[in-house]
């Protein structure tokens, strides 16, 4: 196969309506380090943060029609111990879902954005 020369992933774009909203919850609840927050030549502003040590960012992009906000982003977030993680959300007043745990499975929760956008926090296996 030929090699087309992607070597990773960079950043994966959630939809907001409000990106200071967005910026603050991703900061202030979930504890993010802004990696870049600057304006655009057409408007706007380019957001990244990333948690901790985390080779993989999150952008925040402007919602639209088709790009809206209030998706299961299919984000997967990692926590070393998915239980304080979730208590400590809670906490913040993160909406959080029931912290899961099965047998052979890592523990979960699903917690979700001021836009609607669900994401699940994973216990490092």
């Amino acid at each position: 196969m030929m090699e087309t020369g992607i070597i990773g992933v960079n950043t994966i774009g959630i939809p907001v309506a409000d990106k200071d909203a967005a910026l603050a919850f991703y900061r202030d609840a979930l504890g993010f380090a802004v990696l870049v927050d600057a304006p655009l030549p057409t408007g706007g502003r380019w957001i990244m943060l990333a948690p901790s040590g985390s080779a993989v960012s999150v952008s925040l992009v402007v919602a639209s029609d088709d790009v809206p906000a209030g998706v299961e982003t299919g984000i997967r977030f990692e926590s070393l111990d998915a239980g304080r993680t979730h208590e400590e959300l809670t906490r913040r007043g993160v909406a959080v879902g029931e912290l899961l745990r099965w047998p052979g499975v890592p523990a979960m929760f699903q917690a979700t954005d001021p836009d609607g956008n669900r994401f699940e926090v994973v216990e490092r296996a």
